[in-house]
């Protein structure tokens, strides 16, 4: 099991534009000064999440920097059309066969 935020897995941030890739760096960045500002004040609950936080920056400057060097590209997110009802297909498959018989 992996450390970090769940919603931030590399196959995940592969599907990102840059500009949210930026954005979510800028977001990360502030979360760890808030954590490092609780930490100074033992106000800090979490510990661990000061890791996973450091683990999501550094997942994010990598995903930029292959991007530059041209080893990563950014992949769409390709929408599944979904699948015809049962009924509606043999309607289809029947529409073909009269257009053919009609020939």
């Amino acid at each position: 099991m992996s450390v970090g935020t769940k919603t931030l897995r590399p196959a995940d941030l592969d599907t990102f534009e840059d500009e949210h890739l930026v954005a979510e760096l800028k977001k990360a960045k502030e979360e760890l000064f808030n954590l490092r500002f609780q930490s100074a004040t033992g106000q800090l609950e979490s510990h661990g999440r000061v890791r996973a936080v450091k683990r999501d920056i550094a997942r994010i400057y990598t995903i930029i920097r292959e991007r530059e060097l041209g080893f990563r590209k950014v992949e769409v997110a390709v929408a599944k059309a979904p699948k015809a009802a049962p009924k509606a297909k043999a309607a289809v498959e029947a529409k073909d066969d009269t257009a053919e018989e009609t020939k």
